[in-house]
C-alpha cells in the first residue's frame, strides 16, 4: 500500500491559475460634481499583457476621462482599477505606480519648455534610483529610437511639432513602463507627422512588449490596433479583436 507521501506525489499538479489582466476596471464611474455629465459610466474592462488596444468614440463621449482615471491621474466616483490584480487603493502611492509602471503620451505633449529634449527625457526618471550619468546615457538611447538623438539639446520651441511629439513618446519610455497610455497622439499632428508617431508606436509595441492603450476619435488610428473598444456616452459599446 502507498505512503501517504507517495500517493501524493502521484497526484496531477494543479493547473497554474491564469496571470492577472494587466490593467482592470470593475463596474468604474466617474460623474462630475455638478451631477450632470456622467463620463464613465458602470465600465468593467479588461486588458491583456501585451495588447495593443484603441478606445475610440467621439469628442465629449468620456473616453479621455476614461484613460485619466486608467493612468491613476483621476479618482473614480464609484469601482475601481486594478493593476496586475491589484487595486489602485492599495499602492499607497499613486505618484510610485505611475512611476514605475505606466507611461503617458499627451495630445498637447506636456513638455518643459525651459528644458532641452535630452533633460526632458530625463524628468520621469528622477523618481527612480539611477545616477545622473545613467540617467542621460538612457535618455539619448531613447532619444535614439525615436530619431531624435541629433535634436537632444534644442528646447521644445525649437522642435516642431512631429519632433516635440516623438519626444513625449521618448519620455513616456523613461522608466521602461508595462503600459503606455496615449490621448489623441496624433491630435495636433498633420496626416505624415501622425503616420510617423503611429509607426513608431507598432515598432514599440512589436519589439518592446508593451502594453499599449491609444485613445482617439480617428479611425486610421484604431486601424493600426489588434483590438478596438467602441465607446459611447460614458460606455463600451462595442469590443472587436482583430
Amino acid at each position: 500500500m502507498a505512503s501517504p507521501t507517495t500517493a501524493a506525489k502521484t497526484q496531477p499538479d494543479a493547473p497554474a491559475a491564469p496571470p492577472a489582466p494587466i490593467l482592470e476596471t470593475r463596474k468604474l464611474v466617474k460623474r462630475y460634481p455638478n451631477g450632470d455629465v456622467l463620463a464613465v459610466d458602470n465600465v468593467s474592462l479588461s486588458i491583456e499583457p501585451g495588447e495593443y488596444v484603441s478606445i475610440m468614440g467621439p469628442s465629449g463621449s468620456g473616453k479621455s476621462t476614461l484613460m485619466n482615471l486608467l493612468g491613476g491621474l483621476d479618482t473614480p466616483t464609484s469601482g475601481e482599477v486594478l493593476f496586475q490584480g491589484k487595486p489602485y487603493g492599495a499602492f499607497g502611492s499613486l505618484d510610485a505606480l505611475r512611476a514605475k509602471h505606466l507611461g503617458y503620451v499627451f495630445q498637447s505633449f506636456h513638455l518643459l519648455p525651459t528644458l532641452t529634449a535630452l533633460e526632458n527625457v530625463q524628468v520621469p526618471m528622477f523618481e527612480s534610483s539611477r545616477t545622473a550619468p545613467e540617467r542621460q546615457a538612457a535618455a539619448v538611447e531613447l532619444l535614439k529610437l525615436v530619431h531624435m538623438e541629433h535634436r537632444a539639446g534644442h528646447s521644445p520651441l525649437r522642435l516642431s511639432v512631429g519632433e516635440r511629439q516623438r519626444v513625449a513618446i521618448a519620455r513616456s519610455l523613461a522608466n521602461n513602463p508595462e503600459v503606455l497610455l496615449a490621448d489623441e497622439p496624433t491630435g495636433n499632428l498633420d496626416s505624415k507627422n501622425g503616420a510617423e508617431v503611429l509607426d513608431l508606436f507598432d515598432k514599440i509595441h512589436r519589439e518592446h512588449g508593451v502594453t499599449l492603450v491609444v485613445i482617439t476619435h480617428g479611425g486610421e488610428v484604431a486601424e493600426r490596433a489588434e483590438r478596438l473598444l467602441t465607446y459611447r456616452d460614458g460606455r463600451v459599446v462595442a469590443d472587436q479583436r482583430r
